[in-house]
C-alpha cells in the first residue's frame, strides 16, 4: 500500500507526532486560500507516489499567498516520472537546521513494517540508498507490540542522530 505524504502526516498526527500545519489543495485558488489561513511562508509539495519530487521541481516555496498560488500553478499538472500532479500539500515553512530521513515500509516477505532512519535526510535519500545503503538503518517492528520507546531510541542512536533527537524519539 502506498500513501501520499499528507496521508502519512495525518496518521502521524493521530498518534501524537508533531507535524507542521497544512492541507491539500487541488487548485491554485485553494493553495492561495490555505496559505492565507496559515499566515506566513509556505511550501507547496506535489503529492505523487514517487521519490525525487524536489529535484523534479515538485516542491516550491511561497512567501505570500499570491506566491503560493503561482507555485501551485507551476506544480499542478506537472509530470513527475510519468505521474501527473493532481494535488499539492500546502504546509507552513519551517526553518530547518538539520534534516533526517524517516520512512516506514511494509516488508512483503515478513509481512511486517520496517522503520528506516538516516542522518542523511533531504532530497537525495534515493542516492544515499543506492550509493551508501549502510547509512540507512532498518528496524523491523513486531506488530504485537508496535515500535516501543527503547527500540525507537536504539534505531535513532544507530543512525548516529544527535542526543537531543534520540531522547525525543523515544517519547514520540
Amino acid at each position: 500500500m502506498k500513501i501520499h505524504e499528507y496521508q502519512a502526516k495525518d496518521i502521524l498526527a493521530h498518534y501524537g507526532v508533531p507535524i507542521q500545519p497544512g492541507r491539500v489543495a487541488y487548485t491554485p485558488d485553494e493553495a492561495e486560500a490555505i496559505a492565507r489561513e496559515l499566515g506566513g511562508p509556505v511550501v507547496i509539495k506535489a503529492q505523487v507516489y514517487v521519490g525525487g519530487r524536489g529535484k523534479a521541481g515538485g516542491i516550491q516555496f511561497g512567501d505570500t499567498p499570491e506566491q503560493a498560488r503561482a507555485a501551485a500553478s507551476k506544480v499542478l499538472g506537472m509530470d513527475i516520472k510519468g505521474l501527473t500532479v493532481e494535488k499539492v500539500l500546502v504546509v507552513s515553512k519551517i526553518n530547518i537546521q538539520e534534516e533526517y530521513y524517516l520512512g516506514i515500509i511494509l516488508d512483503r516477505k515478513s509481512q511486517a513494517p520496517i522503520v528506516m532512519v538516516s542522518k542523511e535526510g533531504g532530497i537525495d535519500i534515493e542516492e544515499v540508498a543506492a550509493k551508501t545503503p549502510e547509512k540507512i538503518i532498518k528496524q523491523p517492528i513486531d506488530m504485537r507490540w508496535g515500535l516501543r520507546p527503547f527500540e525507537a531510541r536504539d534505531i535513532l542512536a544507530r543512525a548516529r542522530l544527535p542526543h537531543q533527537v534520540i531522547g525525543k524519539g523515544g517519547s514520540i
